[in-house]
């Protein structure tokens, strides 16, 4: 053979060379199932990151994140309490139809979820930090380094791991893990719930700087608890940025989704455990190199019920008939995609008892209070802190406004109606306007047909105070901790109440 021939057969062999590559031009890395990473925060508010425009809070690992990915402005949760929002996003179910709807009842094993089913496809599966999502859960995990709790009297802190924040263990995860499978890590930080402590910071920040809704006094403890609060926020953006930097040096960042949220709303008064925006509203930032376009912005409605399904479609799996969520891969990839209309969201026993659901759209919110005889009482954690403790002084001299005194205030409104564009805090209530009538019976109806379609009902009973409403310290009925719902369910079909293990007494069936 000749030398042309020897040329002509090269050139065919690169061509085809060519041809193939062209024809798949994927990287043998985005041919994988994508890994993912879900980080969640713990009493976070959406406004107190860098990135949605806060000019104090130092996030720079989380700007970044939202820099290189998507930002969220219109993120929700189903609810604004720790566990319950846990289970509800682990499950992809609204929190009535987990059976683990009120604090610390554990997700039953006849519940599935979306990391079960992840592990069931060949994804090796762990979780590292806070927990809270009871012991059906934990085999849903290949390796599990939660942090442990001590045990400690109320109002002191029982973080026994490390530093306190849950986050110690999250590079120890990611460096153990097999680098043979796609890997899903639930990665979440005890930062920033309560308690706070001064001297945790290398740099903290000056109570004089912080910024302080209107629906709190501005005061020298508001301040102070304020600028704590900031410290831990500061603290978990730097572990999110050694987790970005060691997926960058394992060489998987490129394939890798990672999500960050938070499970509720700031642990001050009228944000965590209610349903205004200071409760419900997270922060919302993914990164996925592989599909999702740099700095973008995406201002449509989604909820954290959404994101079990949209996890599976990632790995190539249907999602479950049983989730309450939708898929939001289209949005994902292209944001004039609306995948929502509106979020639901509600509210159980978290240490007080409360019933409460809303409904929100890009512009408004809609809140239904079953229980109105109840003050809208923070959580205990809260109580015995610096801002409600001021809070109370305030009150007590008759110097709290009147969206400061809504906290106290006995009856609550029965319907709470807010146009969120002109009234952002939520101050002003406009269920009593009839310029809003229309707004309002739409609203209504959007409850109505989302409590229709999701089998959400009103309880028969209603449960004790786990603590003092004034003071923040254990009842009677907090002996012991409280019981699952199952157990709930048995006593009630017995005609009996069960407010602990050591308390039950018969009730009326009539």
């Amino acid at each position: 053979m000749n030398l042309k021939n020897y040329s002509v057969i090269f050139l065919l062999i690169i061509s085809l060379i060519f041809v193939s590559c062209k024809s798949n031009n994927k990287t043998p890395q985005e041919n994988q199932k994508p890994n993912i990473v879900l980080i969640i925060a713990d009493d976070v508010s959406w406004d107190d990151i860098g990135a949605y425009g806060h000019p104090k809070v130092k996030t720079p690992h989380l700007d970044q994140l939202a820099k290189e990915g998507m930002i969220f402005n219109q993120a929700f949760l189903t609810t604004s309490s720790c566990s319950p929002s846990r289970t509800s996003i682990v499950s992809g179910l609204y929190p009535h139809n987990t059976d683990a709807e009120q604090l610390s009842w554990p997700l039953p094993d006849y519940k599935k979820t979306f990391v079960q089913e992840l592990k069931n496809a060949g994804y090796w599966t762990g979780l590292a930090g806070k927990y809270h999502m009871g012991d059906p859960v934990r085999d849903d995990f290949d390796s599990l380094l939660e942090m442990q709790w001590k045990d400690a009297p109320i109002g002191l802190d029982r973080r026994l791991v490390g530093d306190g924040s849950g986050c110690d263990e999250w590079i120890k995860l990611l460096q153990e893990r097999p680098k043979d499978k796609p890997f899903f890590t639930w990665l979440a930080s005890f930062d920033a719930h309560r308690p706070f402590y001064e001297g945790m910071s290398k740099d903290p920040y000056n109570p004089e700087e912080t910024i302080i809704p209107p629906y709190m006094p501005v005061t020298q403890a508001s301040k102070k608890d304020f600028a704590l609060y900031y410290d831990e926020i500061s603290r978990m953006d730097d572990y999110i940025g050694k987790v970005v930097a060691e997926l960058e040096v394992q060489g998987v960042a490129e394939n890798t989704v990672v999500l960050f949220i938070s499970d509720n709303g700031r642990a001050f008064p009228r944000d965590k455990t209610t349903l205004y925006d200071g409760g419900i509203k997270t922060p919302w930032i993914v990164k996925w190199p592989a599909k999702i376009e740099p700095n973008s912005v995406n201002n449509n409605l989604v909820s954290s019920v959404d994101i079990a399904p949209t996890f599976m479609t990632m790995a190539g799996l249907e999602p479950l008939t049983d989730f309450d969520g939708v898929d939001l891969l289209s949005t994902l990839i292209n944001t004039k995609i609306s995948v929502r209309d509106d979020v639901y969201a509600e509210d159980h026993f978290h240490d007080f008892e409360d019933y409460t659901r809303a409904v929100r759209t890009t512009k408004y919110k809609y809140i239904k209070n079953y229980y109105p005889d109840l003050p809208n009482t923070p959580s205990a954690d809260i109580i015995r802190d610096l801002t409600w403790k001021s809070m109370k002084e305030e009150r007590d001299k008759g110097t709290l406004t009147e969206a400061q005194m809504r906290c106290f205030e006995i009856p609550r409104p029965n319907e709470e109606l807010y146009d969120i564009e002109k009234d952002p805090y939520e101050l002003n209530n406009l269920a009593l306007n009839q310029d809003y009538d229309y707004v309002l019976n739409d609203m209504r109806i959007r409850l109505k047909r989302m409590r229709e379609s999701t089998n959400d009902y009103l309880p028969t009973e209603r449960m004790p105070d786990d603590f003092v409403r004034e003071t923040g310290y254990p009842t009677k009925y907090r002996i012991r901790p409280r019981p699952s719902k199952a157990v709930y369910m048995k006593a009630r079909e017995e005609g009996k109440v069960l407010m602990n293990p050591d308390f039950v007494e018969t009730i009326s069936t009539e």
